[in-house]
């Protein structure tokens, strides 16, 4: 791939009890900081329960998100689409499209908290049964069909879109994948990207992550849809950066913790375990040791996107950056900063020319400085000549 796009995957993760009118803001200050430093893409989860995750959802924060920022895309990640009508599912993200003049994506899945599917009576496996059928019928009906179905949990009779997606032909689309090729499977079947959640958060998903491309294009060459494109194939990872590593370590004393206990002891996600260190130098130790992501300095983020890139065999379209509380929001603003400022040129191609501009410089420095030096001795001998000529 010749531009690696970088963005943030924002669940997000608050610890519970404090003033979630303010987290919110912060989470939209943030896509809108991310905004200005040129990030590509911002995806916002969709959660109902267990505390942390608080955005219910992320196509309305995508509009309030949408009117503060100019070029970032903003992308749904992801819709639970087996809560949903899928009939309203494609309706709202057409609306959204037009509202945001195509910058709108839409991300889908089953559900990831068994908490959230509990409250409308679905349990995980209705989940993962019914995320093959409405995505089905949501393409269905972006492909502007009339759609007659009887799913498990709704009744749609001769439905259809009254509106047209703003981008031509439709707004991008992506299947959430964690470590098993159901999200892969679907991906190719339905010829959408692919979210890989847990490309580096386990170690199943960081092995997965040439097959699942695999599935992709298998099931594609099954169905007959084109050949997929890797610029279509999100991965997402953990990160924390700043100027040194025991820096960047101090700094995520913050609030490293809870994101472990929350994985650990509240969310029963068991496909997103991240270990059971007790405290927080082991915390520290898991991530960067286990190879599941980076706390240290851009050398060391570097080092994990291109981890990433040899592991993909072949390459993929966007770095997704794990949205976290581990430390305040200065530093975590920071972190993305140094980011975009130091590893983005490094694989958007915008790194070499400098260097190499540099490299030159450096090799003719002393002929040019000579040059420099006698130019100032001709001027300088011309002058005194003009006043000797004065007389």
């Amino acid at each position: 791939m010749s531009r690696l796009r970088f963005g943030t995957f924002l669940a997000p993760f608050h610890a519970p009890g404090q003033n979630p009118t303010l987290a919110m803001q912060r989470d939209l200050e943030l896509v809108a900081h991310l905004d200005a430093l040129g990030y590509d893409e911002a995806w916002i989860g969709e959660h109902h329960s267990a505390g942390s995750e608080i955005i219910a959802s992320p196509e309305i924060f995508i509009a309030a998100a949408a009117e503060r920022t100019r070029n970032i895309k903003l992308g749904t990640g992801v819709t639970s689409i087996s809560y949903h009508n899928p009939l309203w599912v494609a309706d709202r993200m057409v609306m959204l499209d037009h509202l945001t003049r195509g910058r709108s994506m839409l991300g889908v899945g089953p559900g990831s908290l068994p908490t959230d599917s509990a409250m409308i009576g679905l349990n995980p496996t209705d989940t993962r049964e019914l995320l093959d059928i409405n995505i089905d019928i949501i393409m269905r009906l972006l492909r502007g069909e009339v759609v007659t179905q009887q799913t498990p949990t709704h009744n749609l009779v001769e439905a259809q879109l009254q509106l047209r997606p703003y981008t031509d032909p439709c707004f991008d689309i992506a299947v959430a994948a964690v470590a098993s090729p159901t999200g892969p499977r679907l991906a190719g079947q339905h010829g959408t990207g692919l979210l890989s959640i847990g490309a580096t958060l386990t170690q199943d998903g960081f092995d997965a992550l040439a097959h699942h491309w695999n599935v992709v294009e298998e099931r594609a060459a099954h169905y007959g849809q084109p050949t997929p494109d890797r610029s279509g194939w999100r991965l997402v990872g953990l990160m924390h950066i700043a100027e040194t590593r025991e820096q960047a370590y101090r700094e995520v004393e913050f609030g490293i913790a809870h994101w472990f206990n929350y994985f650990q002891k509240v969310a029963a996600f068991p496909q997103m375990a991240v270990g059971d260190s007790a405290d927080v130098k082991g915390m520290i130790d898991f991530i960067n040791e286990a190879g599941i992501g980076a706390i240290g300095t851009v050398e060391d983020a570097k080092a994990q996107v291109q981890r990433l890139v040899d592991q993909s065999n072949g390459g993929f379209g966007a770095m997704l950056l794990m949205g976290h509380d581990w430390a305040n929001p200065e530093a975590t603003k920071r972190s993305y900063e140094l980011i975009a400022q130091q590893v983005f040129p490094e694989f958007q191609g915008q790194s070499a020319g400098t260097l190499a501009a540099k490299a030159r410089a450096t090799e003719t420095r002393e002929a040019h400085a000579a040059t420099q030096l006698t130019a100032v001795e001709h001027m300088t001998a011309k002058y005194q000549k003009e006043l000797a000529d004065k007389g």
